[in-house]
């Protein structure tokens, strides 16, 4: 059986995969997880789970066996941010100089772990930046913190710190103003210091 001229912009359940980027319902999705299941009679059916690429909102749709949907018009771009002022973040294509103004709504919290020169990459929709990719960990500077007391000792105690970007994140009594720390830009906690 020839594929029609169409079915290259499509997908089979045959292809799903974790991670799998596709269209549904005319929105973009990952794919979290599937399970294909085969009832005792009837064609056999994929159970998902589907992360929407925008709105981050998950869904779990079900689709009978070789049920097609589409290939998202997704793009991805490594880019270097280049600032921020205030309320849209600027970006740009390190190999062609193009630019791209990115307003702080649609990156969410990743703006929490944004600093200057930083390579992320930047996912496009329909010519649209919908999400941004980070490293898995940044190394910010403490702003402020309380300072370290002497012989508080305490194992595994902690202290609230506002970093340069103005997240704040629990460090070691030790830390002090000034230093760098590195965070999982994942959970958002300290990992060590930098």
């Amino acid at each position: 059986m020839e594929r029609g001229l169409g079915d290259s912009h499509m997908y089979t359940t045959s292809d799903f995969r974790r991670g799998l980027r596709i269209e549904y319902e005319g929105q973009p999705y990952s794919i979290s997880d599937f399970q294909h299941h085969k009832p005792g009679k009837g064609a056999a059916i994929v159970r998902t789970k589907l992360k929407n690429l925008i709105t981050g909102r998950t869904i779990d749709p079900t689709f009978r066996s070789g049920d097609k949907v589409g290939r998202p018009d997704l793009d991805e771009r490594e880019v270097q941010f280049l600032y921020s002022d205030g309320t849209t973040y600027h970006f740009m294509d390190p190999a062609s100089y193009e630019q791209w103004e990115i307003p702080g709504d649609i990156l969410g919290e990743a703006t929490q772990f944004l600093v200057d020169n930083m390579m992320c990459s930047i996912l496009f929709y329909q010519g649209k930046a919908i999400n941004i990719d980070l490293p898995n960990h940044v190394v910010l500077e403490v702003k402020t913190c309380d300072p370290a007391v002497r012989g508080d000792t305490v194992q595994g105690a902690t202290k609230p710190a506002t970093l340069q970007t103005g997240l704040v994140v629990h460090v070691p009594l030790f830390t002090n103003e000034g230093d760098m720390v590195k965070v999982d830009t994942r959970t958002g906690e300290y990992l060590e210091r930098a």
